[in-house]
């Protein structure tokens, strides 16, 4: 019973990040979703330590995953603050006339 919870938890934050992800047009809450999605991985990797606690891989997704959310996270601020300082500019449509 407690193994279909945690993979009906892990589905249900995937799917809800990639819906944000996919659906909103300011970055900010577009990174919101993508850290829902890698929150997904995190407890589909936490169901696989449930399953072999002795086998380290589950750790090592764990580890990965919450690298990938500090690098993300700090990728993607920084390039939201340079360019709303540059041109003012919060919103993917918007970003989208930056090619010349």
């Amino acid at each position: 019973m407690t193994f279909h919870l945690l993979l009906v938890l892990a589905a249900g934050l995937f799917s809800t990040g990639l819906f944000g992800a996919l659906s909103q047009q300011s970055v900010v809450m577009i990174m919101m979703g993508i850290e829902l999605m890698i929150g997904g991985v995190v407890a589909a990797a936490d169901f696989w330590h449930f399953l072999s606690p002795a086998a380290g891989g589950g750790q090592v997704v764990i580890v990965g995953a919450v690298v990938a959310m500090a690098v993300e996270m700090a990728m993607g601020f920084a390039v939201t603050t340079a360019l709303y300082r540059a041109r003012r500019i919060d919103m993917t449509d918007l970003a989208g006339d930056l090619k010349g």
